[in-house]
């Protein structure tokens, strides 16, 4: 029999046995869940014709595993799913020097369990012994083959237990929904592995591959998947943020993936200098070729030059008289965005063609960058990423401390890589 866990003393022998003939199910109650309760009361009690009773059987660790094989195949699924816990609960105590007959009792009740039919009793198995690495391995490798994702999804995606070889196996077979995926999340996805998913057709498990930064994904897959990538927009972002990305994937990134993704692209530290030169010409190349995101077009037409230099002009001459401030900026962003573009040209004194660029790649690190150049508060930067730079109200940098986020050098790197000047500026 277990030994008793609860704490309680024992309950008298007479006492027992009376209440559990008692023609009262409170009374049967009483002995069922007490933890001091005799094993061959506990045994007598899988019998009652209460589903309640042998529930509470079912779930006292003081019942004797005899009992818990009866229970095991129990009719009512309520008393299985109790057995469940308790036994999921009790198997990482398991160990080989106990006596062999109990541990084998016990695994047996187990093995019933894992082909219920029920699936909330495998479920509950499943998410206990998910990461338990004294877990039975043959019960573990049939939790990871069930046909149900509840069940077969934790030890997919937790357990030690399960070698390359099963998870092999499962890839290739006949795998059930979100199963490639859960295996994708595993810590420490190895190469075959990385390999087979990435292969598959299966493109949420291969995003949560990317997505897995201790994932090995090899040259050879990523290379591959960066040919599929243009066509599945949920890779691009962990594609481009990789811990490892090789050259030929970074300049094949660079010609396909949107506009806020390119500066991720470009401040990478793991390109050599001559690939990281080509993706910053292909990044700037595909930024001054698309139309300009601060614009104010008309209906189906974008302002001509002539409206861009009057806005620059005018700028220049408020800016001149020393009335182009913060406050005439912020004013003018909801009306007149032209304006506005030509403001931070002439406050920065920048090239109006840096601002567009700017503003045109989305990216929250640059807009600040330009509006901290242009000498605005971080507050004004954030409407600036919002309603000239595009960027999401959740994506756009706030202030740190009521001050900038970004470190002066981040933010001239910033204005440097969109063609600004680098010189320090005082604010």
């Amino acid at each position: 029999m277990r030994t008793v866990r609860g704490g309680e003393a024992p309950l008298d022998y007479d006492d027992s046995k009376r209440l559990a003939v008692s023609p009262k199910s409170a009374d049967r109650h009483i002995v069922a869940r007490h933890s001091g309760a005799r094993p061959e009361v506990l045994y007598y009690l899988t019998g009652d014709g209460d589903h309640e009773v042998r529930a509470s059987v079912a779930a006292n660790e003081s019942t004797p595993v005899q009992a818990d094989l009866i229970l095991a195949r129990d009719r009512d699924e309520r008393v299985r799913i109790d057995l469940a816990q308790k036994i999921a609960r009790l198997t990482p105590a398991l160990s080989e020097e106990q006596h062999d007959r109990l541990r084998d009792m016990t695994i047996e009740a187990l093995e019933i369990l894992v082909r219920d039919q029920v699936t909330r009793v495998r479920e509950v198995i499943a998410i206990a012994l998910k990461d338990v690495v004294t877990a039975p391995t043959h019960v573990i490798r049939t939790l990871a083959r069930d046909s149900e994702i509840v069940v077969a999804g934790p030890v997919l995606q937790f357990s030690p237990l399960l070698a390359d070889e099963d998870l092999l196996e499962i890839i290739h077979g006949a795998p059930i929904a979100g199963s490639l995926t859960a295996i994708a999340r595993r810590v420490a996805v190895t190469g075959p592995v990385a390999d087979a998913i990435g292969d598959s057709p299966d493109a949420a498990a291969i995003t949560a591959l990317l997505e897995n930064p201790s994932a090995q994904i090899r040259e050879e897959t990523l290379d591959r998947l960066v040919d599929r990538a243009p066509e599945v927009s949920a890779w691009h972002r962990p594609l481009v943020s990789r811990p490892w990305l090789p050259a030929t994937a970074a300049r094949k990134l660079a010609r396909f993936v949107a506009q806020n993704l390119l500066q991720l692209l470009t401040e990478r530290r793991d390109l050599d200098p001559e690939t990281a030169r080509e993706v910053k010409t292909m990044v700037l190349q595909r930024i001054d070729a698309e139309p300009n995101a601060g614009e104010d077009p008309l209906p189906g037409k974008a302002p001509g030059r002539s409206v861009v230099s009057e806005a620059l002009a005018r700028a220049r001459v408020l800016k001149a008289a020393g009335t182009l401030d913060e406050a005439s900026v912020v004013a003018a962003m909801g009306s007149d965005r032209t304006f506005v573009r030509a403001a931070l040209a002439a406050l920065g004194d920048l090239p109006m063609e840096v601002v567009d660029r700017v503003l045109a790649a989305h990216s929250p690190k640059g807009v600040t960058a330009l509006a901290w150049h242009c000498r605005l508060s971080m507050q004004a930067a954030v409407k600036v990423q919002i309603q000239l730079g595009q960027i999401a109200p959740s994506a756009a940098l706030r202030p740190t401390g009521g001050g900038y986020p970004l470190s002066e050098e981040a933010m001239r790197w910033q204005l440097e890589f969109f063609g600004g000047v680098v010189a320090p500026v005082v604010h």
